[in-house]
């Protein structure tokens, strides 16, 4: 038996506050038997391994194969929480992340300049501990952000130069379809788009900008670094105007107009022909 089992039931126990007495009652075995498999020196049955593992709500190749202990903490609430990377199609993927004073995921800061090195400096601990951060009260402690700043229009209304933050997705296969997103790629670096999964069926994301003067394309699953879920953004500027849907109302008052001069000219020839007629 692989000695990171023993581990992670004992990690997942403490975790949600349990005693071994209180986890031997639910499953009906001897808390020295539980101790056992805690310690390392007693290898459950396929029976006893699947009780825990239901109880736990995680898989038993999880709990067999992957260090629990390892992983940060937004890994391990997906996990608890029923998204089980490992099984879902998903293959694990360690962010490299930096934390404040108190243990708390810093939200780290790709500006314009950092683009191009964040491309190769993604998983250098060295490159990300240099990064600018700072922390937004409002968003969710068990999740992992970062914020990057985008350049261009395609993704109008939202401005250039806009300050992005994503959400670190772990399992692209639960990306859903049209979901806004910061994509990091082999050979383009940073993408902000929308995109479109067909990673099960193609092995490819299909990516779509906002602003329709920008043709879609696609991106092969081999070429994909992270993909960041869009949460919101921060800009100086306000959004532009939907222009086309302006020149099209301007041009439907001015036809309007147009039209109600003409109904007049029409009403008053027909009134002289009427007053010719009767003379």
């Amino acid at each position: 038996m692989e000695p990171t089992f023993g581990k992670n039931i004992k990690l997942l126990r403490k975790r949600r506050s349990r005693t071994q007495d209180d986890i031997a009652f639910a499953l009906n075995m001897k808390r020295s038997t539980l101790s056992g498999y805690e310690n390392g020196v007693a290898e459950p049955g396929i029976e006893a391994l699947l009780a825990l593992a239901k109880y736990f709500k995680i898989s038993v190749d999880t709990l067999l194969t992957v260090d629990l202990g390892a992983l940060r903490e937004s890994e391990l609430y997906q996990l608890e929480h029923g998204n089980n990377i490992f099984i879902n199609g998903g293959n694990l993927r360690v962010l490299t992340t930096t934390v404040d004073s108190n243990n708390k995921e810093n939200i780290e800061i790709i500006n314009q300049k950092a683009s191009a090195g964040y491309r190769t400096g993604f998983a250098d601990p060295e490159y990300i501990r240099v990064l600018p951060t700072f922390q937004l009260p409002f968003l969710s402690a068990d999740r992992k952000y970062r914020t990057f700043q985008i350049t261009g229009d395609s993704m109008l209304p939202i401005p250039d130069k806009s300050w992005v933050t994503g959400e670190f997705v772990q399992n692209w296969d639960m990306l859903r379809d049209q979901q806004a997103c910061i994509i990091l790629t082999l050979n383009d670096g940073i993408m902000f788009k929308v995109a479109e999964n067909r990673l099960k069926s193609e092995g490819r994301l299909l990516l779509h900008s906002l602003n329709p003067l920008y043709e879609s394309y696609s991106v092969d699953s081999k070429d994909l670094r992270e993909i960041w879920r869009f949460v919101h953004y921060i800009s100086s500027e306000l959004p532009e105007p939907n222009l086309p849907v302006n020149q099209m109302s301007s041009a439907l008052a001015a036809l309007q107009s147009e039209v109600a001069g003409i109904k007049a000219k029409m009403e008053i020839q027909g009134n002289l022909f009427d007053e010719n007629a009767n003379s």
